[in-house]
This record gives C-alpha cells, sequence and structure tokens, in this order.
C-alpha cells in the first residue's frame, strides 16, 4: 500500500519559517517525481515546487521562488519543504504528491495545515 504522510505544519506569524517533511511508505520512490501543493479556502490546488528522481531538475511557483527550498532524502524516502519569509497568502493545506512522469500525479498524502498570521 503506498502512502504519503505530511508533517510540520503549523501556526507562524508573518515573516517566520516552517519545514514540512514528506514520508513515503510501500513503494520505493527513488525513481519518481516528487511535489509540494497547497490550496487556500475557495481556491484551487496550485502547484508549489517540484523536482525530479536525480534532483537536477527542480520547479518553484513563481510566487514562492527565493522563500521556498524544496529537497528529498532517496535512502531516507522523504522530501521536504523548507518556507522561509512566510506571507499571509501562503495560509493553505500543503499537499505532497508523487509522479512518474512529472506531469500527472498519481500519489498524494493527507495534507498538513499551514497558517500564516499577519
Amino acid at each position: 500500500q503506498v502512502q504519503l504522510v505530511e508533517s510540520g505544519g503549523g501556526l507562524v506569524q508573518a515573516g517566520g519559517s516552517l519545514r514540512l517533511s514528506c514520508a513515503a511508505s510501500g513503494r520505493t520512490f527513488r525513481n519518481y517525481h516528487m511535489g509540494w501543493f497547497r490550496q487556500a479556502p475557495g481556491k484551487e490546488r496550485e502547484f508549489v515546487a517540484g523536482m525530479n528522481w536525480s534532483s537536477s531538475s527542480i520547479n518553484y511557483a513563481d510566487s514562492v521562488k527565493g522563500r521556498f527550498t524544496i529537497s528529498r532524502d532517496i535512502a531516507k524516502n522523504t522530501v521536504d519543504l523548507q518556507m522561509n519569509n512566510l506571507k499571509p497568502e501562503d495560509t493553505a493545506v500543503y499537499y505532497c504528491a508523487a509522479s512518474r512522469n512529472g506531469i500527472n500525479y498519481n500519489y498524494w498524502g493527507q495534507g498538513t495545515q499551514v497558517t500564516v498570521s499577519s
């Protein structure tokens, strides 16, 4: 059974930092693209950051460039999202996801809430 479990969400003041972590179990994601998405209340889910299996290709949404960093530990089957200089508009449920081709994400975590107060 494939499972992605996020952790690290919480409440932080604007300008603060949080680090989200996603642990994969049930299958090795060594050859998968991994991504982070988020969904704010009343809005559609949006891409935040993603990377291929070798970490040679990394992409960020324009809204988080320079503030967020995605990283992965192949041996531990984990992918992290370091979020710095958080803004109230970053408030959302953040989801970890895995994809074979970097386009269609087939596996999703349950999400973790990030709330940034002004």
